[in-house]
């Protein structure tokens, strides 16, 4: 199909003004994993699924937005340092979103909301414009929606935190999304910087737990385990999967390849970063009680963390047509009957069948006869 007028605004590969911009993403994840691990209850994990389903939403807004809007221009790059400005305030409010008292989440979420439709429009695309015009103010809605969230705090809070989330994810289902073109080397590109990030946390937990903690076996054993984890799982991602998916978005028709894209890189996404910030948060206390017993929300933590990572990440695969995808689904199953071990033996002891069951299927699947890029 041949490219649309304006179709040369779109980049083929991440700029530098954009990994930058990234960096806010890490600070997003770090103040995540903190809720979680502060509150390693139903209650935190309800809040971290709110907050990142709405955060990714727009963070994903973004990727989409210099996909199609080159940002190689002055006023398009203040604009985008404006909305990662936005971005740092509201990834400072996290602590706080919840509390009732504090505007700051709401007000920044409206601010990136409201940078991110005028930064879209300078695209000269018709039908891209057109696009934004349909799904501006369904984003407009969610962002007053956390806004009064946070202002009402409660039950009632949690509810407009839950419509929010849910009218910004049905919001494709409702206005479609044919308008908007998809460049795929750079928007394959920039889903793993972001799956990058966030797997950086799961790093920076392990340091964080070890901080002020002698150098002994105990915390060099934990934390080489928890390192082995977050390479398992950047191997899942990033052994293949990642230039297959850029080969798959390519070879779908240009009018059709951005319905594809908010499956695997919207959808699918949300539930892998998620699992890397649970099991983030379980790493940040095991580091600290390496061979101790676990109590039932930590070791939850660990094998649950791995088993939504690995269910986002077979969606995923299933969505591009990666290649099989059963060995993964049994490793997840495999990974939350980890659970007993930890809660009767230690954490490390848990760690190490994670380790094993994750490193397994990973070198099994390597040495299986199926092509990659073909679903069974």
């Amino acid at each position: 199909m041949a490219r649309p007028p304006g179709q040369a605004e779109q980049v083929e590969r991440v700029s530098t003004l954009e990994l930058f911009f990234d960096l806010v993403f890490v600070f997003t994840i770090t103040q995540l994993t903190a809720v979680l691990s502060d509150d390693p209850t139903p209650r935190g994990l309800l809040r971290v699924v709110l907050m990142l389903g709405v955060i990714f939403w727009m963070y994903d807004g973004y990727v989409w937005l210099t996909n199609a809007v080159a940002p190689d221009r002055a006023a398009r790059r203040l604009l985008l340092l404006g909305g990662m400005a936005g971005f740092l305030v509201l990834a400072l409010a996290i602590p706080q979103a919840f509390s009732g008292d504090d505007l700051a989440f709401g007000l920044a979420y409206l601010v990136v909301v409201s940078i991110h439709a005028g930064l879209y429009s300078r695209t000269s695309v018709t039908h891209t414009v057109r696009a934004l015009v349909r799904l501006a103010p369904f984003n407009l809605a969610s962002a007053l929606l956390v806004l009064a969230a946070v202002v009402a705090g409660g039950p009632a809070g949690y509810l407009l935190w839950a419509a929010a989330f849910a009218l910004e994810w049905v919001t494709p289902l409702v206005t479609g999304i044919g308008g908007f073109r998809i460049a795929s080397a750079h928007f394959a590109e920039r889903h793993g910087l972001v799956v990058i990030v966030a797997l950086g946390e799961s790093v920076v937990a392990i340091g964080i737990g070890a901080a002020g903690q002698p150098v002994d076996l105990a915390l060099t054993s934990v934390a080489l385990l928890g390192l082995l984890l977050a390479a398992c799982l950047w191997w899942a991602y990033f052994g293949g999967d990642d230039s297959g998916a850029e080969r798959a978005l390519a070879a779908v028709p240009e009018d059709r390849r951005a319905a594809l894209a908010v499956r695997a890189f919207g959808y699918w996404h949300l539930p892998i970063l998620l699992g890397i910030i649970v099991l983030a948060a379980g790493l940040k206390h095991a580091i600290g009680h390496a061979f101790d017993p676990l109590d039932l929300a930590h070791a939850l933590l660990l094998s649950g963390g791995v088993a939504v990572f690995l269910d986002g990440d077979i969606g995923f695969r299933r969505t591009l047509r990666l290649g099989p995808s059963h060995l993964r689904a049994t490793a997840a199953v495999l990974a939350l009957a980890t659970i007993p071990l930890g809660l009767e033996a230690s954490a490390v002891f848990q760690l190490s069948f994670l380790g094993i069951v994750l490193s397994g299927s990973l070198a099994a699947e390597s040495a299986g006869t199926w092509p990659r890029g073909r679903q069974s």
